[in-house]
């Protein structure tokens, strides 16, 4: 990237050619819509209906997010390849996901999509973190730990806790 880049929303963006804002708002819009999605499916009904629509939407949201980041990460290689490799490994927990729910093996599907999800949202703050109202104030290292730190207790709870995976022999 040779020219300065531009300011939005107090978020630089290290590029003001037209391809490369084109990507950065396909990539804003989709991830936006897969953040809200996969709230959206996390915490519906898990049966037909709100839960498997939100979930879809989120994973091709997820595809879609990836792809923009590979366009973005190939435009700025070496500088976003650590965020690549976090949609990448979003991605692929995802699909495990996905795949594991289509095979019923319930456990593995929570895993998959809540991994994918923490990644998600790993990658945003490490690269939106240091401009964001508040968030600007903390260490860095908080934008790598907190997701997981909120997200990994949650996935266990609803491993430990959710009605679809407490044994019904010992339900009172």
């Amino acid at each position: 990237m040779t020219d300065a880049g531009i300011v939005i929303l107090g978020i630089p963006i290290p590029s003001s050619r037209p391809a490369f804002l084109a990507i950065v708002a396909a990539h804003v819009v989709v991830g936006f819509v897969g953040v809200i999605a996969g709230a959206v499916a996390m915490l519906s009904p898990k049966r037909a209906g709100r839960h498997p629509t939100a979930g879809s939407v989120y994973y091709w949201s997820l595809v879609l997010v990836v792809a923009s980041m590979g366009a973005l990460a190939i435009i700025r290689w070496p500088m976003d390849n650590h965020l690549f490799a976090l949609g990448l490994a979003s991605l692929l927990a995802a699909t495990i996901g996905r795949l594991a729910r289509r095979r019923r093996r319930l456990r593995l599907h929570v895993v998959g999509m809540g991994l994918a999800y923490v990644l998600l949202l790993t990658a945003f703050y490490i690269d939106n973190g240091p401009h964001l109202p508040l968030w600007k104030l903390l260490p860095s290292s908080v934008f790598w730990i907190a997701p997981s730190a909120v997200g990994l207790p949650l996935i266990a709870r609803a491993l430990l806790r959710h009605p679809l995976f407490i044994d019904r022999e010992y339900k009172h």
